[in-house]
């Protein structure tokens, strides 16, 4: 069956109806024609948090992290690495817990690296510290 899922664009934040067959094909938004996948996480603040993860038919991966915070720093190459091999079946993304105060706040993070898994805007699986790519790539899988 080809059904169409909601990407929404990691550039411009238009929410794109895509055929779940094309999704290997490195589909482009409608609006932007920019990449809907470019193997590298989308960066989410309060304004465009709850499009990506309302609207996103796929799951999304949320880095919640902060700038001085080391082991954040550490992982956020592996992050990307882990990207480059979940994408396109699930976004990821890095929500800056210092200027999203609010949204660190409403999910509740207490220490930080915070990964967390959400699916149609609900939270499936949540794992606080730092892990390399093939942790996080098997992390993430195992949750879905």
């Amino acid at each position: 069956m080809n059904e169409s899922l909601h990407i929404v664009c990691p550039h411009c934040d238009a929410v794109n109806r895509v055929p779940s067959v094309k999704l290997p094909e490195r589909p482009v938004c409608g609006k932007c024609k920019q990449p809907l996948f470019d193997a590298h996480p989308v960066e989410l603040d309060s304004g465009n948090f709850a499009r990506h993860i309302g609207r996103n038919d796929i799951p999304v991966l949320v880095d919640f992290w902060a700038p001085w915070c080391g082991p954040c720093r550490m992982m956020a190459p592996d992050f990307a690495r882990a990207a480059e091999q979940l994408e396109p079946g699930m976004r990821l993304a890095k929500l800056n817990t210092e200027q999203a105060q609010d949204l660190a706040a409403r999910y509740n993070i207490r220490s930080i690296p915070t990964l967390a898994l959400l699916r149609n805007g609900q939270e499936i699986a949540r794992q606080a510290g730092a892990m390399d790519a093939a942790g996080i790539v098997r992390w993430a899988r195992s949750k879905l």
